[in-house]
């Protein structure tokens, strides 16, 4: 009888995964009730779950089962109308990484907050590569990012000259999983290859034409680091979409949250009504305008992924309304 075992998933590569037990790595594939129960992507081994395996001949193994998960990392599926996609699970922090001489983008870090504040995952900004960038023109973007998202933390680093890099390792704790997210480029592997001390990613330079980073990772890949804490190094993502974000929409843009509720109506949009306090707020300029039209797109994005999912569901709904009555008419019609 073979034997059964719980692994951590540590990557995964097109419908096959690399699964670390304590009897060592070895590939998995995912058992056929898995595959059969599954309605969605989600319901797939994700980087960072735990599983219970049956071991296999020739150092295989097969996933039988996934463990509960206290958090899943995902977002809405690029160029899909409801899809969700998860991008790693048990994560207990992520690090948003920017490079600050080309990929600096406030709104950018307001989505991915949105996106893990859903989750409840703590997040810590990251600013990278501040070698490139003059001591003013830093001191005005470390001054514009707090001025934003007060109270998340942030750290400011570079591989080159490991400005505050103690503060980056220290902040990923032993036993805690932490997920690196930004586009392709930022530093995102560079940095994972300096917290394991060893040049384990393949990392390149960003195009001196286009000033965008080439997607060196191709794959998500958990790596544990001496402490026995793990990173989750992901691939460059240039679009995160909101995938039932509600909760990390009220978190994130709490401040818009808060002066709804003196709105005239209950139901207020916050874009035309009359007695809108938002509105007010944002004439008076003691609301920014920048966060104001961010919150409203996302919002929007938000809102629509709901409808849409809410549509979805009352489609199968009715297709399952449908097949009963049919069957039932099959049963009336069959010869006693």
């Amino acid at each position: 009888m073979n034997k059964s075992d719980t692994a951590r998933v540590i990557a995964q590569h097109r419908g096959k995964y690399r699964v670390l037990s304590e009897s060592g790595e070895s590939w998995a594939e995912v058992a056929g009730k898995i595959v059969f129960a599954a309605a969605s992507p989600l319901d797939y081994p994700v980087v960072g779950d735990l599983v219970k395996i049956i071991g296999l001949e020739h150092g295989n193994a097969l996933i039988e089962e996934i463990l509960p998960r206290k958090s899943l990392l995902k977002r809405k599926a690029a160029g899909k109308k409801d899809e969700v996609q998860p991008i790693a699970a048990n994560v207990d922090s992520v690090f948003f990484v920017q490079a600050v001489d080309r990929d600096f983008n406030l709104n950018r870090f307001e989505r991915y907050l949105t996106i893990v504040q859903s989750e409840k995952i703590s997040p810590v900004l990251v600013l990278n590569k501040i070698d490139l960038v003059t001591s003013e023109e830093l001191e005005k973007i470390i001054f514009q990012v707090k001025d934003r998202f007060k109270g998340v933390p942030l750290i400011t680093t570079s591989v080159l000259t490991g400005s505050e890099f103690d503060r980056l390792a220290q902040a990923i704790k032993p036993g805690q999983i932490c997920c690196f997210l930004g586009s392709s480029g930022v530093g995102k592997s560079s940095l994972t290859n300096k917290l394991l001390g060893e040049e384990l990613i393949t990392t390149k330079e960003i195009s001196a034409q286009t000033k965008k980073g080439k997607h060196t990772t191709t794959h998500r890949e958990l790596f544990v680091l001496k402490n026995g804490g793990m990173i989750i190094d992901n691939p460059g993502m240039r679009e995160i979409g909101l995938a039932d974000a509600e909760e990390g929409l009220k978190n994130v843009f709490a401040e818009i949250e808060e002066i709804g509720q003196s709105c005239k109506f209950i139901d207020c949009t916050h874009q035309h009504e009359p007695g809108c306090a938002v509105l007010a707020a944002l004439k008076s300029g003691s609301l920014s305008e920048e966060k104001y039209r961010n919150y409203l797109k996302l919002k929007n994005e938000n809102d629509y992924y709901a409808m849409t999912n809410l549509e979805k569901r009352q489609r199968d709904k009715d297709f399952g309304k449908m097949v009963k009555s049919a069957l039932k008419e099959v049963k009336k019609r069959k010869p006693r």
